[in-house]
C-alpha cells in the first residue's frame, strides 16, 4: 500500500509520513494540489490513499479534492483531509465534495493512524 501525502508544511508532512510508515505504507510526497493531480494522473493506481491539507498554494486542497472525484480514473482512490480546517462549514463542504475522511490538525499520532484505518475501511 502506499499514500500520498498533500501538504505545503515541511514539519506536517514528516509528522503524517512516520505515521503512514509506522501502518506500513510506502510515502509519496508533493507541496500543493497541482503537483498531486499531475502525479495521480501518470500514476493512479499507485495509490491506497491521499492525505492532504487544505491550505497549500497554487492549488488548495479543496479544489484538488473536486479534480479527484471528478475524474473517473482517480475517483476512486479514497481522500483524508488532514488540515486547520475545522469550521463546520468546510467539513461539510468537503464531505459533499466525496471527501472519504477528516482530521483537523493538532491530532496526535494514534488519532491519525485511526482516523487513516478508518478511511480505508480497516478500522483498528
Amino acid at each position: 500500500m502506499k499514500a500520498l501525502i498533500v501538504d505545503d508544511s515541511k514539519v506536517m508532512v514528516r509528522i503524517i509520513s512516520n505515521t503512514v510508515e509506522m501502518l506500513g505504507m510506502d510515502v509519496e510526497k508533493v507541496h500543493n494540489g497541482q503537483d498531486a493531480i499531475d502525479l495521480l494522473k501518470k500514476q493512479p493506481d499507485e495509490f491506497s490513499i491521499i492525505l492532504m491539507d487544505w491550505n497549500m498554494p497554487v492549488m488548495n486542497g479543496y479544489e484538488t479534492l473536486l479534480a479527484i472525484k471528478e475524474d473517473p480514473a482517480l475517483s476512486h482512490i479514497p481522500v483524508m483531509m488532514v488540515t486547520t480546517e475545522g469550521e463546520q462549514s468546510n467539513v461539510i463542504k468537503a464531505l459533499k465534495a466525496g471527501a472519504d475522511g477528516y482530521l483537523t490538525k493538532p491530532f496526535n499520532q494514534q488519532d491519525l493512524a485511526v482516523k487513516i484505518m478508518e478511511t480505508l475501511g480497516m478500522g483498528i
